[in-house]
């Protein structure tokens, strides 16, 4: 039995835990997501639980990687002290997060929600804002390296969140990530993002270096 504490300090307590339980959820298996979670359950060492919108992708995941599914995000995110996501859209994000089948509703108090989508920054605020009135934590974390990064496990991460859920995150992300960096709250690493896009664009070519930017991108 918990002991009662405030808010602040039951939040506290759960990140603590995440390093201990590593009990965790993946909401998204296309071709960012599903190499992204079998580093999580494999490198990590993880309790994995997976959620994908076709049931096609999530058996075979599990048949490889030896976690589990399950039929909605509420599900997956059951008593897990974080959820990882990577899907398509503003929407779809949406989608999983929130409801009754949405993970939010389901990640017990002070548990990290931690979105790799390619989002704009206004959702990012939004979920995050949501998040907080569930006692939740949400990190904002774009990626950079494409499939073969995901794949490679050596990807770019790009974090908006606050200090401590970050901090406690990060351990997590390691596993298929290979540098990630703390930019702000949440909602501003996809500005970073944007901006990176933009210079690019408005950068001349010269004619021996035509390779197109990398992309931050993941689904």
């Amino acid at each position: 039995m918990y002991k009662r504490r405030g808010s602040l300090g039951l939040i506290q307590y759960r990140l603590k835990e995440i390093r201990e339980m590593a009990n965790v959820a993946w909401l998204g298996l296309g071709v960012m997501g599903y190499p992204m979670a079998g580093h999580l359950k494999v490198r990590g060492g993880n309790s994995v639980v997976v959620y994908n919108r076709s049931p096609a992708k999530a058996e075979p995941w599990c048949a490889k990687f030896g976690g589990k599914t399950a039929a909605t995000p509420a599900e997956a995110a059951r008593d897990c002290d974080a959820v990882f996501a990577c899907v398509g859209n503003d929407d779809d994000v949406r989608s999983i997060t929130m409801g009754p089948a949405g993970a939010f509703a389901a990640m017990r108090p002070g548990a990290v929600f931690i979105d790799h989508t390619t989002t704009s920054a206004n959702v990012a605020r939004e979920l995050a804002a949501a998040a907080s009135q569930h006692g939740l934590h949400f990190l904002d974390c774009p990626v950079s390296g494409g499939q073969a990064g995901a794949e490679a496990g050596s990807l770019t991460v790009m974090a908006g969140g606050d200090v401590t859920a970050f901090a406690h995150a990060e351990p997590l992300i390691k596993s298929y990530a290979r540098s990630i960096r703390r930019m702000g709250p949440a909602g501003a690493d996809r500005c970073v993002v944007v901006g990176r896009h933009q210079v690019s664009r408005s950068r001349p070519r010269s004619p021996d270096r035509s390779r197109p930017p990398r992309a931050c991108t993941g689904r």
